[in-house]
């Protein structure tokens, strides 16, 4: 397994006290796999995929543990994670313009990332140029600042930064919410190639549009409030989904060749709780239309068939 997460948990220091950002998050990857991470908004997907990096304030972890094939990672100590960033696990941020510095070439930002590596520029040189390639960019964009390229070339250029010295994990941020549809789809394929030329060993990819993850991912796992409602493959999630949230989400989707006229889309009403005092029980409890009495408890985060797992009483029960 290349990624394992055990009871993560992570907060925001506040001046009303903490927000339990994440609480109690575990789960695994496997070597190869590309898994999405979806949810509404302030469900935690985007604190997960940068506590597996850059750990820092207001952020604290105040319990859980993370293993990197096989390897803890000292998320909690920034000073111990450097040696891992970037080597063992990279992030292609949500917009890729806060990812470069507007007052350097783009040739030059290489050049002084791979130093404050400790690698040599001159010697990475050769594949850099052979990615760029592989992403049908022109040699040219090293000598180019940022502001000179379009969106989808800034976001394909800070893909090849990020995946330069090969990571085992690879975390994608919203990485195609600022493109238009065609661009969209094609750095979505250019992340699976990256996967399958082994340029990383696994990858989240965190999103709010299932319909993204549809076209690439191998597993999907939904978040809500601080916690995992479901991770399953991709095809059980969008057709074989078990907790209500998940199922909620997957019917928000709008469907090819059917009329706004015909059937409208249903949203989930309501508002996620708050995370500086959470409920007690199921979070999606006063939300959800299949609530009974055992929700007012937490459900366990159980594997319900082989990669197939789900925190919600009412599946539970089946399998009792």
């Amino acid at each position: 397994m290349a990624l394992k997460v055990e009871n993560l948990q992570v907060h925001y220091q506040t001046l009303h006290g903490d927000v339990r950002a994440l609480d109690g998050v575990s789960f695994g990857i496997q070597d190869g796999e590309i898994m999405g991470l979806a949810g509404e908004s302030g469900c935690g997907k985007t604190t997960l995929g940068y506590s597996l990096v850059h750990l820092s304030s207001p952020r604290k972890c105040v319990g859980g543990r993370v293993e990197l094939d096989g390897e803890e990672l000292p998320i909690s100590d920034p000073a111990r994670m450097n040696p891992f960033r970037f080597h063992r696990v990279s992030i292609i941020p949500q917009y890729a313009m806060s990812a470069m510095n507007p007052t350097r070439r783009i040739g030059r930002m290489a050049c002084e990332l791979l130093e404050a590596k400790k690698v040599s520029f001159r010697s990475v040189l050769p594949e850099l140029k052979r990615r760029l390639d592989l992403v049908e960019l022109s040699q040219d964009v090293l000598g180019m600042y940022p502001i000179e390229l379009s969106g989808g070339m800034k976001q394909r250029m800070v893909m090849v930064l990020s995946t330069l010295l090969n990571p085992s994990l690879l975390i994608a941020d919203e990485l195609t919410s600022a493109l238009d549809v065609s661009t969209q789809k094609a750095v979505a394929e250019m992340l699976v190639e990256f996967r399958d030329r082994g340029f990383v060993k696994s990858t989240i990819v965190i999103t709010h549009d299932i319909s993204v993850l549809y076209q690439i991912a191998d597993s999907i796992t939904v978040m809500y409030a601080g916690k995992l409602a479901e991770k399953a493959p991709t095809d059980a999630i969008l057709h074989d989904s078990r907790h209500p949230y998940t199922r909620m989400l997957v019917s928000s989707l709008p469907r090819v060749g059917v009329r706004h006229s015909e059937i409208k889309l249903k949203g989930i009403p309501g508002s996620p709780p708050l995370l500086l005092e959470p409920p007690a029980g199921c979070r999606f409890r006063e939300r959800c239309p299949v609530a009974f009495g055992r929700c007012a408890e937490e459900p366990p985060f159980i594997e319900l068939e082989p990669g197939h797992f789900v925190a919600c009483w009412k599946e539970l029960r089946k399998y009792a």
